[in-house]
């Protein structure tokens, strides 16, 4: 039995539990435990020299921890893009968010506004910059902590209006979900896997990255609101 040990944000969280099952069920002589936390604190751990075989986050991530030599150049492996999507607490009444127009009105009349610490984060940090809204709203955001999801917040009636991947909003109770942000402003990350620096077996890690990408596992990640890299 080859045993995998994998690190991830929790964005891919339910992804990866479908794919791991999937997988193993191809490929039986393979274990893979997978650990699921804060993108930031991910990548942390990484750095600070803890032993994973696996790692799956953000593409700009894994890039940078190639470059600091934690994870092995040309392994990086792009899985999934993955879209923002806008929640109210349930019972809430829905604003339109249809446009760019809307959903930039929609923002202004919220009293509160929840974002992760992610990239879609740090996105929508960048387009409320480009509204020229930054400064009107900067007292109304609630940043969630790392491994915290906004679909929580909104859910526990902390904020009014929520951003987060759509894979994360997804089937969390106490939400609804209003759609995925308009196409002229939407924020979409890629969730790219790689083999760490740090792993006894690497081949057995790209065996599992290349199915990932394959068509067989598309299914998977479109039911997880995503679309296959």
């Amino acid at each position: 039995m080859t045993t995998l040990r994998l690190i991830s944000s929790m964005a891919t969280q339910a992804l990866l539990a479908d794919l791991v099952v999937l997988y193993q069920t191809h490929h039986p002589g393979v274990q893979v435990l997978v650990e699921s936390v804060g993108g930031v604190d991910a990548a942390k751990r990484i750095q600070g020299g803890e032993a994973f075989d696996v790692v799956v986050l953000a593409s700009d991530a894994i890039d940078r921890l190639v470059a600091s030599g934690h994870l092995q150049a040309g392994s990086r492996v792009d899985l999934v893009h993955s879209g923002v999507a806008v929640a109210v607490p349930a019972g809430q009444p829905a604003p339109d968010i249809s446009t760019e127009a809307a959903l930039q009105a929609a923002v202004l009349a919220a009293s509160t506004l929840g974002v992760s610490t992610g990239p879609s984060g740090v996105q929508l940090a960048k387009l409320f910059e480009a509204w020229g809204i930054a400064e009107q709203i900067k007292d109304r955001i609630v940043q969630a902590k790392p491994g915290v999801p906004v679909g929580a917040l909104v859910a526990q009636g902390r904020v009014a209006l929520g951003f987060q991947q759509l894979s994360e909003m997804q089937g969390v109770a106490g939400i609804t979900v209003l759609g995925p942000l308009p196409e002229a402003v939407q924020i979409t990350t890629t969730f790219s896997g790689s083999v760490a620096s740090t792993s006894r077996a690497p081949q057995a890690v790209r065996a599992l990255l290349a199915f990932w990408a394959s068509p067989a596992c598309s299914p998977i990640k479109v039911r997880q609101g995503m679309a296959a890299a």
